[in-house]
């Protein structure tokens, strides 16, 4: 499986994808940490990968996406940003209600 089709498949399978530096309880940098907490604040389930241990993805996630940088939110397979736009949906209730869609639950 080449290194898009592996990216496709992993948001295929999880409803909401977070593609960070660190996972969510040991962070290797501040965004990610940030957009991880949003998150977890918003009740938003969601499947972390740790680019730094996935060096494929790491250097082909940018080209995918079309977003240069790190940490990177998808939700139902479509790119909602990094670590700005994550705090900035979270302030305005949108990321809670975004996580509740997905899940199928009221928020």
């Amino acid at each position: 499986m080449d290194i898009n089709e592996r990216i496709r498949a992993i948001l295929a399978e999880h409803p909401i994808v977070l593609f960070m530096k660190g996972t969510p309880e040991f962070p290797m940098c501040g965004f990610s940490g940030r957009a991880a907490g949003a998150l977890t604040e918003a009740g938003a389930t969601f499947h972390a990968v740790n680019v730094l241990a996935e060096p494929q993805i790491r250097a082909a996630l940018p080209h995918f996406a079309n977003w240069p940088t790190f940490p990177q939110l998808f939700i139902q397979g479509e790119l909602i940003g990094g670590c700005d736009i994550i705090e900035d949906l979270k302030s305005a209730g949108e990321l809670s209600r975004m996580a509740s869609d997905v899940a199928g639950i009221a928020p």
